[in-house]
């Protein structure tokens, strides 16, 4: 049996670029001599947060979300930005996306998926209460809702949401699976 080896980068290029997405041709030689391409998101971090009022109400986002073509609930989050730690980040796109505020914790980090260069930090928020209106992008329109868990449990199996991952590991980092 051969051992598993990283693959030897040949070329790297740009292939596509627009707002905070951006795509890569990346060529690698694999174990076997050949060279193929692979197309790779270049994204940089981000911080999905599983928040909880007092009561253990989840807070969601309900939105379109243009990739599926589907309104969704989804767990508060976005990209790290440059000048701020994910914790911070975390802390922001929960009180911009809910209005919320609560007790932040790092439960771990996580890849995307396996075409993706972005690491997705997990946190869940305890005990959060609401503080202010949403300020949202002008380009994000979502409502917040608040789920009750065994409903939220029920929407993680039904595969009819992104950043599942995050929705599991912070209910096992709270207990609560």
């Amino acid at each position: 049996m051969q051992a598993i080896e990283k693959w030897e980068v040949v070329s790297r290029e740009q292939a596509f670029k627009k707002y905070s997405r951006k795509i890569e041709k990346v060529i690698f030689k694999l174990p076997n001599g050949e060279e193929n391409d692979y197309y790779i998101k270049n994204e940089g971090p981000a911080a999905g947060i599983l928040a909880l009022t007092p009561d253990n109400q989840v807070i969601l986002a309900k939105q379109f979300r243009p990739g599926p073509n589907e309104i969704l609930f989804e767990l508060p989050g976005g990209y790290v930005d440059s000048e701020e730690t994910p914790e911070q980040s975390a802390a922001r796109e929960l009180l911009e996306e809910t209005g919320y505020q609560g007790s932040i914790h790092l439960v771990t980090s996580c890849f995307d998926d396996a075409y993706s260069t972005m690491n997705r930090y997990c946190f869940v928020a305890t005990d959060c209460e609401k503080v202010s209106e949403q300020k949202l992008e002008k380009t994000e329109f979502a409502e917040v809702v608040l789920l009750p868990l065994t409903k939220f449990r029920e929407l993680l199996r039904s595969g009819k949401m992104t950043d599942v991952e995050v929705g599991y590991l912070g209910l096992d980092y709270l207990n609560l699976l």
